[in-house]
Order: C-alpha cells, then sequence, then structure tokens
C-alpha cells in the first residue's frame, strides 16, 4: 500500500487523524485529577467552611475535573475532529450543569419535604 501525502483514501475522502497524546499530557492530567480529587476530599474531611460552601466546591471541582478528562484523555481540542470535539465538550458541561442543579433541587426538596422523623436515644433502650 503506497502512502499518499495528501491523506486521501480512495474515494477521495480525507481521514480523521486522531490526536496524538504523549505521555507529558498524560501525566499532566492524572496530576491534575489528583489535586482536583484530594482538595475536596481535605474539605470534607476537616470541614473548614460551611456545609454549603464546601458541597458548592466540590461541585465546582467535579466539573473541572470533568474538563481535564475531557482534554486530556479524550483529547478534546478545537482542532480535533473538525471542531466537533470542542462542541461535544460544551454540550456535555451544559447536560452536567443540568444534572447538578437538578440534583441540588431535589436534594433540597426531598430534605425540606421529608417528614420528621422522631430522634431516638440510646437511653430508652431497654
Amino acid at each position: 500500500m503506497s502512502h499518499d501525502p495528501h491523506n486521501h483514501t480512495a474515494e477521495g475522502h480525507h481521514e480523521i487523524e486522531m490526536p496524538h497524546a504523549s505521555m507529558r499530557d498524560y501525566v499532566i492530567g492524572f496530576v491534575l485529577s489528583v489535586i482536583l480529587t484530594a482538595i475536596p476530599f481535605w474539605l470534607v474531611m476537616t470541614m473548614p467552611l460551611s456545609a454549603a460552601a464546601t458541597g458548592a466546591i466540590i461541585m465546582g471541582f467535579a466539573v473541572v475535573q470533568i474538563v481535564v478528562h475531557m482534554i486530556f484523555f479524550l483529547h478534546m481540542t478545537p482542532k480535533a475532529e473538525g471542531g466537533w470535539s470542542l462542541t461535544s465538550l460544551v454540550f456535555t458541561i451544559i447536560v452536567v450543569g443540568i444534572m447538578l442543579a437538578g440534583s441540588l433541587w431535589v436534594m433540597h426538596h426531598l430534605n425540606t419535604n421529608m417528614m420528621p422523623m422522631p430522634h431516638e436515644t440510646t437511653s430508652q433502650l431497654p
């Protein structure tokens, strides 16, 4: 099979070339992922902030981590696949935002609309 310098197939169409990632890109993605996981873990374990602030920060870190994974591991850049990868990224961010907002809305309404439960103490046990 001969090599075509213009990247044409037998039908005359251009082949889509997948972006090549280096080990450096994977290491950067991995380090960022570890940092973006460790900080929310530390926030939950030490509780230096209020529960609402901690929850908001964790969700922000989750969104950033999704973007890091898409860029460094799925190679979604404006150049890849004629820009369709970037369009997919924007769509994914919108869907994740809707899911996060919907989940928070549902959990808030479940919390406010639950019937109060009597608190049992250990002193009532026989």
